[in-house]
């Protein structure tokens, strides 16, 4: 069974709910028309009302079923905006900063993940917004994995009809936030994408350290930094399947 066909049986198996923040962008509508006819997750669509019907209508879009939030208009606003602040006010958040972050769909979903009366389970978001502007509010409200040491990123290749990887699923990391890891932070960043690789196929990773040398064909701080992160993850993890 592929990646793809894998993610889909297991969509299905026990839906979630999850929450699309840049819900303006007629990509994010369409994605939910997909995942509503598909029953991959129940949506919740955070903007102005007014403005996403609108678009689906002039673009054809069935997103008949999704859920349409407003902040400014939410019963949960002023519960959220006390939820941020008490989140926050160690690191100098005030009542009224607490109040205009809300008001951004991110924040605002963000905190609808947070709640656990909301009953939502994750959000997306990135087709408008920066890495960055992603990543604060869930570093701020979700906080990481406990005994996290370091917030990495990686990006899912899945390559079709692929002997290699998981049925030609890998996980390329980090790819986007850490620009230049030493040898402790590069164990790390191996270590919880090989943690998020077995979570999403089921399987066991097998992990490659690479740089640009090939067996040795070329020293450098470079290399030497991923010969020495490779030393040090294979003593944290002395049964996993590790080459560079």
């Amino acid at each position: 069974m592929s990646f793809i066909e894998e993610i889909k049986k297991r969509a299905k198996q026990e839906i979630k709910t999850i929450v699309l923040p840049e819900a303006e962008d007629i990509r994010i509508l369409q994605a939910t028309e997909i995942a509503l006819k598909e029953k991959y997750a129940n949506i919740v669509l955070i903007g102005n009302k007014e403005k996403i019907l609108e678009k689906a209508k002039t673009n054809k879009v069935d997103i008949e079923g999704a859920k349409i939030i407003e902040p400014e208009k939410s019963q949960d606003y002023e519960k959220y905006v006390n939820l941020l602040y008490e989140l926050r006010k160690a690191k100098g958040m005030t009542i009224e900063k607490a109040k205009e972050l809300v008001l951004n769909p991110v924040y605002y979903g963000m905190l609808m993940v947070k709640d656990e009366n909301s009953k939502v389970d994750g959000l997306v978001s990135g087709a408008i917004h920066s890495t960055a502007d992603t990543l604060r509010p869930a570093l701020q409200i979700l906080k990481t994995a406990p005994n996290t040491k370091l917030v990495s990123a990686f990006f899912v290749m899945v390559v079709p009809n692929c002997e290699y990887g998981e049925n030609g699923t890998f996980i390329f990391a980090d790819s986007g936030l850490n620009p230049d890891p030493n040898a402790e932070e590069l164990s790390e960043i191996a270590i919880s994408s090989s943690k998020s690789f077995k979570e999403l196929t089921g399987k066991e990773p097998k992990v490659a350290m690479l740089s640009y040398s090939t067996y040795g064909s070329a020293k450098s701080e470079l290399t030497e930094k991923m010969i020495k992160a490779t030393k040090i993850l294979k003593a944290l993890v002395e049964d996993w399947d590790i080459d560079n």
